[in-house]
């Protein structure tokens, strides 16, 4: 609270008053590090042609400083922007728009096997009980259908077996166009050579709404710390294993807040989860300790949801070949509020060790004196 005061100290002294309203100058732009509760954003989504989607001024604005959020939209717009647009290089935004003309071009040329998967048709995608117990939104109502075998890995059953062979044969179906056409497609990361990006030809609406209406609400109550209210933006592929595709995978940390992983089946035998524990970037190589280890069996359908910060990786598929749905979720406020924040991090565990072990040697230190 003393940081944000100082914040808002600041950018109040570096202001100037025009025509009745606080203009900053850029340098000074600043959110708060804790939203306005009760404060209710306006609606962007009639705005075309901006550098970042509309749902991510939504959810910047209960950060801005108490005398924005009295401000036209205009002017919460431009304040917003000019924030955004200090930590996106030329290079990236560069980068955002050729992606936008690759994207297209798929599109735009290749015909889909089945177009319903393109929408969000709850029913026909999950499974009942997990679709009532996040209608219900409680956390008793989420936790009637997981299992949490280690604390901060949940899992549950969630897609339906028809949605998953249709999903399946989509992906082989935008494969055979793309070695039919010779297009040449960018893999879903730097660790996998086998897979798709799923948003790249025309899922992203629906992996949105996913994202948007069901892992949203679990993810505000499981994990809050790391920006799981404001999820705003995702990064949605399939992943292949087998001895013709990526065998395994190594050990690493997920570009997200919030990761779900689901299986959506073949035969197979192998590809166990392994989960070492959640670490910060400055603990992410320490030693793991015993009770963060968890080993987890692929079940097609089910789902695993965890931090993109705990680290894990996939054993080797033995037999048959496996395909997963994975669902990268971010928040761009808690990407932006990392910046002002202190180097302990509550969600690392390494973190909250250094910080038990100091309370305790301080402790003893008084005692002895």
């Amino acid at each position: 609270m003393a940081l944000e005061a100082s914040i808002d100290r600041r950018n109040h002294a570096q202001s100037a008053t025009t025509n009745g309203a606080v203009v900053l100058p850029p340098a000074s732009y600043r959110l708060r590090l804790n939203p306005s509760s009760e404060h209710k954003p306006d609606s962007y989504d009639d705005l075309h042609q901006l550098e970042f989607t509309p749902l991510l001024f939504s959810s910047l604005e209960r950060y801005l400083p108490p005398t924005m959020l009295s401000m036209s939209r205009d002017v919460k717009f431009q304040y917003m922007r000019d924030i955004l647009m200090k930590y996106s290089r030329d290079g990236e935004r560069t980068r955002v728009q050729r992606h936008k003309e690759y994207r297209q071009r798929i599109i735009s040329n290749y015909q889909p096997l089945h177009r319903e998967l393109f929408t969000m048709h709850a029913p026909s995608v999950l499974v009942p009980a997990f679709v009532k117990a996040v209608r219900d939104n409680t956390e008793a109502s989420f936790r009637s259908i997981m299992a949490e075998p280690i604390p901060g890995i949940y899992t549950f059953e969630m897609l339906q077996p028809r949605f998953c062979e249709m999903l399946l044969s989509e992906v082989e179906n935008f494969e055979r166009w793309v070695h039919d056409t010779r297009f040449r497609i960018m893999r879903p990361n730097t660790m996998n050579k086998f897979g798709a990006v799923l948003d790249d030809f025309g899922l992203e609406a629906m992996l949105d709404k996913l994202m948007n209406d069901f892992i949203r609400p679990i993810s505000k109550v499981f994990f809050p710390e790391v920006g799981g209210s404001t999820l705003d933006s995702h990064h949605g592929f399939v992943v292949e294993y087998g001895m013709d595709r990526d065998v395994e995978l190594g050990f690493h940390v997920d570009d997200s807040e919030v990761t779900l992983n689901v299986c959506l089946g073949r035969e197979f035998s192998g590809g166990e989860l392994f989960f070492r524990g959640v670490r910060c970037d400055k603990h992410v190589n320490t030693e793991t300790q015993s009770e963060e280890i968890l080993d987890y069996s692929h079940v097609p359908g089910y789902a695993v949801l965890h931090r993109g910060r705990h680290r894990h990786g996939a054993r080797a598929t033995t037999s048959g070949s496996r395909v997963n749905l994975l669902v990268w979720c971010r928040s761009s406020v808690f990407r932006e509020l990392k910046k002002y924040q202190k180097e302990c991090s509550s969600w690392c565990a390494e973190c909250q060790r250094e910080k038990k072990e100091r309370q305790c040697f301080s402790i003893a230190a008084t005692k002895q004196v």
